[in-house]
């Protein structure tokens, strides 16, 4: 964490855009911002704090310097992140990346090595016991210091505590109780005191600034290609609200918004089990959803047909799920 310096903790007005430069002026406002809680969900005065931010984002509709449209798109961020929760952002469950309690020292340093991850939880026996977090920085150090004969370490000496939280609690609270804690890794549990997903203070600070990518970040592939025919390559794991943006249509069945967050979640509603591979899937608008790639547990790839010429001319079963939804196989 950076140390404050005697000029931050001044309580001076930041330089304006045009005195100091745009990126240091908005640093400024949003260090004011954030350490007066005006952020939070529950803070009286929202409206003018709204109509302050949204006056500033029409200023900058007129800016021709490079900064503008980075500049409003942080300030929208800033607008919708009081509103958001952590269960709207999380990891989910199937893509956190863990290791066991009982892993040798040199296990966690491949992990590392291999992934893209600064952070690991750590478990005993499942994802729904997870006991405390592993830092990348505190299992270098320990190689660095004392080299081979750290290599069948068990990693007990160098856990750090991880936060606990429920999946409706709102991401101001969460950052704010990372800040407190100096606690950067939070996994989100049910009811019951199951694993739903992951957070970390990188997550919520990318919803504000957008992608944070460092020179050891894949690069992630697209959740959605447009083919020349105008049909669709799509993850399962694509936002359904981006593909109905797209498509100008509503997807989802009725009194299913709150349910269904993904492309994977809408196909699985609509048949009531997870298609396999080369299926199609007829939705309510008369799309035809086919099942590309996937296991017994995921979907992974769906070619969206936007267009009946592209598909064959013979109706589809029936099946039996819960709205009826079209299902064939394709044709060898």
């Amino acid at each position: 964490m950076e140390k404050k310096t005697d000029e931050d903790n001044a309580e001076t007005e930041p330089p304006s855009p045009r005195q100091g430069g745009f990126v240091t002026w908005l640093k400024g406002k949003y260090r004011n911002v954030v350490s007066s809680g005006i952020l939070s969900p529950d803070r009286n005065g929202d409206s003018a704090f709204k109509e302050s931010l949204e006056e500033v984002i029409d200023k900058l509709e007129n800016e021709q310097s490079s900064f503008g449209e980075e500049a409003r798109s942080i300030i929208e961020n800033t607008l919708t992140f009081r509103n958001k929760r952590v269960d709207d952002i999380m990891v989910p469950r199937t893509d956190i990346v863990a290791v066991e309690a009982s892993s040798s020292f040199e296990e966690v340093i491949d992990i590392f090595v291999r992934g893209t991850t600064s952070r690991l939880p750590v478990y005993r026996g499942t994802l729904d016991e997870v006991i405390a977090m592993v830092h990348i920085k505190d299992a270098f150090r320990e190689l660095a210091t004392k080299g081979e004969r750290k290599k069948d370490k068990i990693l007990s000496s160098i856990q750090r505590p991880i936060l606990f939280v429920p999946p409706s609690m709102k991401l101001f609270d969460l950052l704010t109780k990372m800040q407190s804690t100096h606690i950067h890794m939070a996994l989100v549990v049910d009811e019951y005191g199951g694993t739903d997903g992951l957070l970390t203070i990188e997550d919520l600070v990318e919803q504000i600034v957008g992608d944070i990518e460092d020179e050891h970040d894949e690069v992630e592939a697209e959740l959605l290609r447009e083919l020349p025919d105008g049909d669709l390559i799509a993850d399962a794991r694509l936002p359904i609200e981006d593909l109905e943006n797209l498509l100008g249509l509503d997807l989802l069945p009725d009194n299913q918004d709150d349910d269904v967050d993904t492309l994977g979640g809408l196909l699985f509603t609509i048949t009531g089990y997870i298609p396999a591979v080369g299926e199609n899937i007829k939705d309510k608008n008369g799309l035809r959803y086919e099942i590309m790639a996937g296991d017994s547990r995921h979907i992974r790839t769906v070619l969206i047909r936007r267009h009946s010429s592209t598909i064959g001319d013979e109706p589809p079963e029936k099946s039996s799920g819960p709205d009826q939804a079209g299902i064939e196989k394709s044709p060898s």
